[in-house]
């Protein structure tokens, strides 16, 4: 990646690429952003195993454990089908990782004796996964496995289904830091949440984010630790360079129109507001492009006309996240709901009705597509943006009264994460409501004080029910949490 760039060059380079009609294979037939194929990204190993004997080591008096002089099966008993199982889990972990960023490496015979306990160890030392997948299915080999907890300081999901386990479950698996310790019936949601958040992780070490500030005089980098990734900065003046030689095309007009064939109502907007806005989406496409970046954050207030609404709206919607106002905690919470579940967020500020104890989310930069990429757009109306001239475009998105949503924020001085569920009650108007372009109303799950909750500045909604994923993902990767969920 380039890190010192001549102006000129940088100016005379990108309007050869939009000259060269480059940017005319960035936009579907519908307006969708589409980038080029995203940089490729290795999948995480996941080393995994089952855990019971087989039946006829039982049978014989073999099995490594008190009941053996017995010939005992103990808890799940001799009619809950280890092996059978075993596939059944197979087949799920199959389905479940097909698009995640993982390879599995489940050994296909299951592990019963202190010394298969040691050879996995010695795999897990001399070649150390990204993570462990334990599925434990006998309830006398649950001490068999702390060995391998003791030898691995990265996460580890451990499944124990529910009555392989007699009395209470082990105190260390429930309490033990960075596991996911499932304890249930055929729990695919949960199993699916572990995986997910290793694949996140996984997605997010390899990424780039790029932040485009006002605040800086030439290049400069950073490093968020956490996450293991790479974060690149350039001056405002690059991406308003960049804006200004780009030239309107005819893809981009058909952008414009569509863009405006969708909307409900339009309302106090001038053609010249389209096309600035596009021209803008033009310029966020190419200046990633240009870095590389899987994702990016602008100081966008003061931009004038050149402010990127529609382009964020769009690009989050398609899962390439975009940040508001240069807010790095606000930009990796995008990037972490796109790589964990999958779904566009809304940076937002903000504010609470404290009469009806409700969360009030509102800013200019909401997808239409709430529900995932390839589902369809939620109603909405155009406006200009509401805190300054000239008017430039921002979209008033119509949130799903009754649905659930998710309110999430990282913040990385801390190393916590903000996770706080509950039920759309609303997409109030403006007027009555103030705020800004799109406005969603929520009462949060079991809190008594909606200002108790409040994450700071520009935190996400998500449309859906997603708080556990980001709590597995906490537990995983020991970050503090606040929650509800």
């Amino acid at each position: 990646m380039t890190h010192e760039l001549n102006r000129r060059t940088f100016m005379t380079s990108s309007a050869a690429l939009l000259a060269s009609g480059l940017l005319a294979r960035a936009y579907a037939a519908d307006g969708s952003p589409l980038l080029a194929a995203p940089r490729n990204k290795k999948p995480a190993r996941v080393r995994g195993a089952f855990f019971y004997p087989p039946k006829q080591v039982v049978l014989e008096g073999k099995c490594e454990d008190s009941w053996s002089k017995h010939a005992w099966f103990t808890w799940p008993g001799n009619q809950f089908e280890p092996e059978a199982q075993q596939a059944k889990f197979e087949q799920q972990l199959a389905e479940m990782t097909r698009d995640l960023t993982l390879a599995l490496e489940v050994d296909a015979t299951p592990i019963y004796t202190d010394a298969g306990i040691q050879a996995f160890i010695a795999d897990i030392t001399a070649n150390k996964p990204g993570a462990l997948l334990l599925f434990n299915f006998w309830n006398s080999f649950s001490a068999k496995i702390c060995p391998i907890l003791d030898a691995y300081d990265g996460p580890i999901i451990l499944y124990h289904p529910l009555g392989a386990n007699h009395q209470l479950p082990p105190e260390r698996f429930r309490t033990e830091k960075g596991m996911q310790y499932i304890h249930s019936i055929e729990h695919w949601d949960a199993l699916e949440r572990g995986l997910r958040a290793v694949h996140a992780k996984t997605r997010m070490a390899q990424s780039r984010l790029l932040r485009v500030s006002g605040q800086l005089e030439k290049e400069a980098d950073d490093h968020i630790d956490f996450f293991d990734m790479p974060v690149h900065g350039v001056p405002a003046g690059y991406f308003n360079d960049l804006y200004d030689a780009t030239e309107i095309t005819p893809e981009m007009k058909r952008l414009a129109a569509s863009v405006r064939r969708r909307a409900k109502r339009i309302s106090d907007l001038e053609e010249k507001a389209f096309l600035d806005a596009v021209r803008a989406h033009a310029a966020v496409l190419e200046i990633m492009k240009k870095y590389d970046a899987d994702a990016i954050t602008i100081e966008c207030l003061f931009l004038k006309h050149r402010k990127p609404c529609l382009s964020f709206s769009l690009n989050n919607g398609a899962l390439v996240p975009c940040g508001c106002e240069n807010d790095l905690n606000a930009s990796l919470t995008l990037m972490l709901g796109a790589n964990l579940f999958g779904r566009g967020g809304f940076q937002h500020n903000p504010e609470f009705d404290t009469e009806e104890n409700l969360y009030f989310a509102s800013h200019c930069t909401c997808t239409t597509k709430l529900h995932g990429p390839d589902e369809k757009d939620a109603p909405y109306n155009l406006r200009p943006f509401f805190h300054q001239l000239p008017k430039t475009l921002a979209l008033d998105v119509n949130w799903p009264v009754g649905e659930r949503i998710t309110l999430g924020k990282y913040h990385r001085d801390e190393n916590s994460l903000d996770a706080w569920c509950g039920d759309i009650v609303g997409a109030p108007a403006c007027p009555p409501a103030g705020g800004c372009a799109t406005r969603v109303l929520a009462r949060m799950d079991n809190i008594d004080d909606i200002c108790s909750i409040y994450p700071g500045p520009h935190p996400v909604v998500w449309c859906g029910d997603f708080a556990r994923h980001m709590k597995t993902f906490a537990q995983l990767y020991q970050l503090e949490i606040r929650t509800n969920c």
